[in-house]
């Protein structure tokens, strides 16, 4: 694979990458986005409220990044989240449910990790692959 076929995705409607990454990197029809959190790039900040308010604008994120790269969230084919406890795993599920499964569409494979630590001590972050067709 050369660089060319290796495509940074960005928008300033999700959290900007604090590291030496992108929101997401698209190879072919593949679209491979970074963990997710509840930051809140509007207003700067994390989001109060907890697992629910939190799980709620990860997936915001997840959809402008997605619809930067010219995809939704039905294009996703696999997620792996991670919460720092298990226990708000209920709440996270359902939250799951309303965004990613929807009537006509297939749900994607999914991981579930606790995780000891989250950047920013989230209660959750999640990070997918999206496939859709080659641009």
């Amino acid at each position: 694979m050369s660089a060319t076929e290796k495509i940074a995705i960005s928008t300033p409607k999700a959290p900007t990458a604090l590291g030496p990454y992108n929101q997401a990197v698209r190879v072919g029809s593949t679209v491979f986005l970074s963990g997710q959190i509840g930051f809140d790039p509007a207003a700067g900040a994390l989001v109060t409220g907890g697992v629910a308010a939190e799980t709620v604008q990860t997936f915001e994120n997840i959809k402008a990044v997605l619809e930067a790269a010219g995809l939704s969230l039905a294009h996703v084919v696999k997620t792996t989240v991670f919460l720092r406890d298990m226990a708000d795993f209920a709440t996270m599920n359902e939250i799951y449910a309303r965004y990613l499964m929807v009537e006509g569409t297939v749900a994607p494979a999914r991981s579930t990790i606790q995780a000891g630590r989250l950047p920013k001590d989230v209660a959750v972050e999640i990070e997918c692959i999206a496939v859709g067709p080659t641009p």
